[in-house]
């Protein structure tokens, strides 16, 4: 069987791997790996984002005491991703396909030496045969420090592998322009740049993970806007992905169509960085005004009318309009106190070059 995708992540999430009482749906997971083996024996290059940790924990501890979010999701994940991951290694290996895992923390994409470690370590494990199974490692994370969820990761990981399609899988068939519990409801196929559909979802997390179809179809646009496709499916649904991959059109899935140029690494990094931002540059309205029209190049010193917090060269920074709006976000040329000496001042170097520089 041919596919139309050489590359693809794949994120399933905690309502698709459990049952209504919490417990690992094994005969589910089960039949994910079939069709991610089958997949991967076609030459489809996989890279699997797996939630599914702190349930499978819960269901084989009780703490003996009350433990505040965070510990106790430290615990339950320290038991349970190795339950976890042991079950997708036998379940791979009855399909002779050989599995790695990769845990990961937020702080692992917060620079760029450490991206690109990341990045590398994955792709020798695609190109020695190995496909990578990830998670983020809950047993060290604290909440500041967490993904929104692993629809975040996901969108992170898409990006940073240069996959050509993301496959998110939930517990309903995409985006809906309506509550599922009103009668007419529809499901949204197709899902162009720069469509707004903020008024279709609400914000709130699913009942087993973290995340909610906001942070989902957030996070499905912007990864759509960096040159890859994304589907938001039914990973509940009998060969979800095997038919998904063979015919997007004839599936009820809602379809994110990517930007028809990718942009760099580099840019694809910075685009997902906002969060590891060490300062703030704020700009004056005619700088603002250009990089709304997408005339503006470079973020030089004469359009910036003040700075925020300590920053070093090569730290991200967001770019703000006057009224404290984020604009655009990128890695800085200079530092804090470099560019305090040149500011409002013609003549001088970028401080954030356009080619790193992300606009939002």
């Amino acid at each position: 069987m041919t596919y139309k995708f050489s590359k693809i992540a794949v994120k399933i999430g905690s309502n698709v791997l459990t049952r209504d009482d919490g417990t690992l749906d094994v005969t589910r997971m089960s039949a994910l790996v079939d069709q991610l083996a089958l997949l991967w024996k076609a030459g489809v290059s996989v890279i699997l984002i797996s939630s599914g940790a702190v349930a499978s924990g819960k269901s084989e501890i009780s703490t003996s005491r009350r433990l505040d979010s965070v510990s106790q999701r430290q615990v339950y994940s320290a038991v349970g991703q190795v339950k976890l991951i042991n079950r997708y290694y036998e379940l791979f290996r009855e399909h002779h396909v050989p599995v790695g895992q990769v845990l990961t923390t937020k702080e692992s994409f917060g620079t760029r030496g450490h991206y690109l470690n990341q990045r590398n370590c994955m792709m020798a494990m695609l190109e020695n045969g190995v496909l990578p199974i990830v998670n983020e490692n809950d047993t060290v994370s604290v909440t500041e420090l967490m993904f929104t969820d692993n629809d975040e990761l996901s969108g992170l990981i898409a990006s940073m592998m240069s996959v050509q399609a993301l496959v998110i899988l939930s517990n309903v068939d995409g985006v809906y322009d309506g509550s599922l519990s009103e009668e007419h409801a529809c499901l949204i196929r197709n899902v162009g740049l720069g469509d707004d559909l903020s008024r279709y979802v609400q914000s709130g997390k699913s009942s087993s993970g973290r995340g909610g179809m906001w942070t989902k179809l957030r996070i499905a646009q912007k990864v759509a806007g960096e040159g890859i496709a994304v589907f938001i499916a039914n990973g509940k649904r009998e060969n979800v992905l095997t038919g998904l991959l063979q015919s997007p059109e004839g599936f009820p899935c809602t379809f994110f169509h990517p930007a028809l140029q990718s942009m760099s690494s580099v840019k694809k990094w910075i685009a997902h960085s906002g969060s590891f931002a060490k300062g703030a540059v704020y700009v004056n309205g005619t700088m603002a005004e250009a990089i709304r029209d997408g005339q503006v190049l470079s973020i030089l010193p004469v359009g910036v009318a003040r700075i925020d917090g300590g920053f070093e060269r090569d730290d991200i920074v967001r770019i703000l309009d006057d009224e404290g709006r984020q604009i655009a976000i990128g890695k800085s040329n200079l530092s804090s106190s470099e560019v305090s000496e040149v500011l409002g001042k013609h003549g001088q170097k970028p401080i954030v070059h356009y080619d790193y520089l992300y606009l939002e």
